[in-house]
């Protein structure tokens, strides 16, 4: 059988009288207060209302075939329409046998033809309300009811059913956590508990259990597939004695908590990323000593073999110790880049020349990198050193051997103005666990035995991706291995020769003869340069403070070439030191150098240039000479 439909539209009288001229004056009198739908008998009056709801019945009562009270008869049996107001209008049958028939009949009203137009319509009106009353809160409902649909919570009852609580869903999208599980929720075959994470479900009945009237508690749950939760269940008591339960809501609030995770892990990185600048700064200042120091027992003594062993040992810690930090500062995404054009194929032969004899017999590394039409647009030193730490992961992932897969080959990318690259390094190792797969990219996580790995590696990689303008994706199985892929800028311009060629010992004779004022506030970094630079035949005037130098160039006008000077001092910094003295000595050559890398002010003059610590001749040379 159809339905009547409900929808939005205007309230609406239906007439039924068998007389068209009492059909014409009552429509006229109650067009004003809604749309008036007139028929002629009782079967047309049952075909309107299988189409559309009527907010009353104004209902003749002697007609032919099919009276007014047959007619009210059928109206009430239907489901639709049991409970549409029903007026009975009358110009015979005013005994009181028939008027209380009519009420039996479901009449709401009885009123005797000829009708008064104010009384009819007064009686009219207040049904019309009625209904357009209803229609609002039924609107309401629903709209309400979509909402409740669009969240991702359900709302319940518990009731006490013969000492047993039970738990009745009563709107919202319980689908959302069940899928196809939720129908055997609602009709009461399973129950919402047995999804709650194992070591949760004690605490939530103890805190159902503690006598208050309200209870909110957070807790882990496991969907039928899977899939996993955090809940914020909140409660109310409801009713007393006997019927006495609780009204609550369950909440998805998943989203929420993974974003206050990234929130505090954000802060947890920003704070160890400033924290690594200060650490790299000073740490710097030791290495250049250390590195320093051993070139100048170098050149001063002469070492047996025994002796040069420990000094090259101690150059290589140095070394390792130079490396960390640059980690630490590609984690912090602090280190200075110089991205040039990197041909694939070069990229490829280079970095496998360093991580072959590392390799053992039981790794074999396929190279697939054929000509992408691109070249790479990122700094050669770190991205070698990126690719390698990914390959040393990956053969420490397969403790018993495997094959690491290296490839190339164009990313894919929104802009095609931004074209992309895509190193891909995927071995068939052990696999990273989903618990700890987020972690793995964090500073100083490492899955590896005390003392085999820093946990910087894939964190450097993170950093130096990040830095260049790419991006990392990690992709891991348990038992099949994990794959790794560098999507990074690219470019259509010639490859760039490989790296720098350094220079000798013989090309420092650039520093003979020449006067040198060095500020470095500290102490081992400003002997060590100092006496280096006057073993390669220099003058040095040093000074460990911006203040001081600038005194000494007042108080003595000597004739200076260069002038080394830290950055981070306290007082006067670099910047401001340097800017100084060259208003005393305008003809010297100013360097400045540094241990830390984000300050933007480093890059304050083009014709002033940047060393990073630890500084070597090597390095100097290469700056005054290139």
């Amino acid at each position: 059988m159809n339905q009547p439909v409900i929808s939005d539209s205007p309230a609406k009288i239906l007439i039924v009288d068998d007389d068209d001229r009492n059909l014409l004056a009552l429509s006229e009198v109650l067009a004003p207060i809604a749309e008036v739908v007139c028929t002629s008998s009782g079967h047309d009056a049952l075909r309107q209302l299988l189409r559309e709801e009527f907010a009353v019945i104004l209902l003749d009562v002697f007609m032919p075939d099919l009276d007014g009270y047959e007619t009210a008869a059928l109206i009430r049996q239907r489901e639709q329409t049991a409970g549409t107001p029903i007026i009975f209008l009358s110009a015979v049958n005013k005994e009181t046998e028939h008027l209380m028939r009519g009420y039996e009949m479901g009449a709401v009203d009885y009123v005797f033809k000829p009708v008064d137009p104010v009384v009819i319509k007064s009686k009219v009106a207040v049904f019309v309300d009625l209904f357009r009353t209803r229609r609002q809160l039924e609107t309401s409902e629903k709209r309400q009811a979509s909402i409740l649909r669009a969240l991702p919570m359900a709302i319940y009852e518990i009731t006490d059913r013969n000492g047993e609580m039970f738990r009745q869903f009563r709107g919202g999208d319980l689908a959302h956590f069940l899928g196809d599980e939720a129908e055997s929720v609602l009709r009461g075959d399973r129950e919402w508990q047995e999804w709650v994470h194992p070591d949760d479900r004690l605490r939530l009945s103890q805190d159902a259990e503690r006598g208050s009237d309200s209870v909110v508690i957070e807790y882990r749950w496991i969907g039928p597939q899977g899939s996993r939760h955090h809940i914020l269940d909140q409660r109310v008591r409801t009713g007393t004695g006997a019927a006495r339960g609780w009204a609550g809501s369950l909440l998805d609030i998943t989203e929420r908590k993974e974003l206050e995770a990234r929130l505090v892990h954000a802060g947890k990185l920003d704070a160890l990323g400033q924290l690594t600048g200060g650490v790299a700064h000073d740490f710097n200042n030791l290495l250049a000593a250390m590195l320093g120091g051993i070139s100048i027992l170098e050149r001063r003594l002469q070492l047996g073999e025994r002796e040069q062993l420990v000094v090259d040992q101690m150059r290589h810690a140095a070394t390792q110790g130079t490396e960390l930090v640059r980690r630490m500062m590609a984690f912090a995404r602090q280190q200075e880049l110089t991205p040039s054009s990197i041909d694939p194929a070069s990229l490829c032969d280079s970095v496998a020349g360093l991580v072959n004899h590392t390799l053992g017999g039981k790794v074999e590394v396929i190279w697939d990198c054929p000509d992408a039409g691109h070249n790479l647009f990122v700094d050669r030193g770190q991205l070698e050193l990126a690719v390698m730490n990914l390959i040393i992961n990956a053969r420490d992932a397969m403790p018993d051997g495997g094959t690491i897969h290296v490839s190339i080959s164009e990313g894919k990318t929104a802009d095609p103005n931004k074209p992309m690259l895509s190193i891909v390094v995927a071995d068939t190792g052990t696999g990273i666990p989903d618990d700890i797969l987020a972690k793995v990219s964090e500073p100083f996580f490492t899955t590896k035995e005390a003392g085999k790995g820093t946990g910087l590696g894939l964190s450097m990689v993170s950093g130096f991706a990040h830095q260049s303008g790419g991006e990392i994706r990690i992709d891991s199985k348990v038992g099949k291995g994990t794959r790794i892929e560098l999507t990074l800028p690219a470019t259509r311009s010639e490859a760039s020769e490989g790296k720098p060629v350094r220079v000798s010992d013989e090309d420092f004779d650039w520093i003979k003869g020449k006067a040198f004022l060095l500020i470095d506030d500290d102490d081992a970094v400003r002997v060590v340069l100092g006496e280096q630079l006057r073993d390669a035949g220099g003058t040095v005037r040093d000074f460990a403070s911006g203040n001081a130098a600038i005194a000494g160039v007042e108080r003595d006008r000597e004739s200076v070439d260069f002038v080394l000077s830290d950055f981070a001092m306290p007082g006067l910094d670099g910047i401001k030191t340097l800017q100084k003295i060259g208003e005393l000595i305008p003809n010297a050559r100013r360097v400045l150098m540094t241990g830390n890398a984000d300050d933007p002010r480093l890059t304050f003059s083009k014709d002033i240039p940047v060393l990073r610590k630890p500084l070597s001749l090597q390095q100097l040379t290469e700056i005054m000479t290139g």
